[in-house]
């Protein structure tokens, strides 16, 4: 009976060994593969002009130009509303809404400074 126990407690031991080198294996894998894409994000940022890395701009700045974004975005969202209770024709609100998205670039680029 103990002579069972002994054989069933090392084959348990066994499979543990194995379970924790499969863990350690994959966690090595996931720690190379996290360090490569840091390494290659680390390298293209420095060379892609304008490129930023992902991630929320933070501070005072970031804040306020977010909140006058928005006040833009809303300002034209309002113009797109007002034009589709006035005009019922179809191609005057698809026009709007496509003149909209046109100038939400230029309108930033003009009103928001840097």
């Amino acid at each position: 009976m103990s002579k069972e126990r002994a054989q069933r407690r090392t084959e348990r031991e066994r499979e543990a060994a194995i379970r924790s080198a499969a863990k350690a294996a994959e966690a090595e894998r996931r720690e190379r593969r996290r360090s490569r894409a840091q390494a290659v994000r680390r390298h293209t940022t420095g060379r892609l002009p304008g490129f930023r890395p992902v991630g929320r701009d933070t501070g005072t700045l970031a804040r306020r130009r977010r909140r006058q974004r928005g006040l833009l975005l809303a300002l034209l969202l309002a113009l797109n509303i007002l034009v589709w209770v006035i005009r019922p024709d179809w191609e005057a609100r698809l026009a709007a809404a496509v003149v909209s998205v046109l100038a939400f670039p230029v309108l930033q680029l003009m009103l928001i400074r840097r």
